[in-house]
């Protein structure tokens, strides 16, 4: 049936969900990280007190902020995939406990995020990937 047929399909389904996701992530939640600067940060890096972790709170949302930013985009384009998608994942479990514990927004969106960037992360990049290109040209160097 028509289910069997777009298994052919499956790492280009993939690259789609790692395109939307990856470049979602940047426009809706990272590029306001990106420039909203130190003040920005230090106020996202505050919540990793909600895991005992009080100083730096600006690198802690720096981090943070490249989280959203360029591991987003290497989600995007499968570079460094599995690695990017665990960063992100922590991430969205910080932000999910911050929002439980202040009571402020609502848990549920980095919540989602977390679970998918995980799924990401197991299931990884595909054919269509960066990760994937240079896989193959160190098979044919080696």
């Amino acid at each position: 049936m028509i289910w069997e047929k777009l298994d052919k399909h499956r790492d280009l389904g993939l690259l789609i969900a790692r395109i939307g996701f990856g470049f979602g992530f940047i426009y809706f939640h990272g590029w306001g990280k990106l420039t909203g600067g130190v003040d920005t940060w230090g106020g996202i890096g505050g919540a990793m007190g909600n895991l005992g972790i009080t100083f730096l709170p600006v690198f802690w949302g720096f981090l943070q902020m490249l989280a959203e930013t360029l591991f987003a985009l290497f989600i995007a384009i499968g570079f460094l995939y599995r690695p990017a998608c665990a960063i992100l994942a922590f991430g969205m479990f910080v932000a999910s406990l911050n929002h439980i514990v202040t009571g402020r927004g609502s848990p549920g969106h980095p919540l989602k995020y977390m679970f998918i960037a995980a799924g990401f992360m197991l299931i990884g990049p595909g054919k269509y990937s960066v990760d994937a290109w240079l896989a193959a040209r160190k098979r044919g160097a080696g």
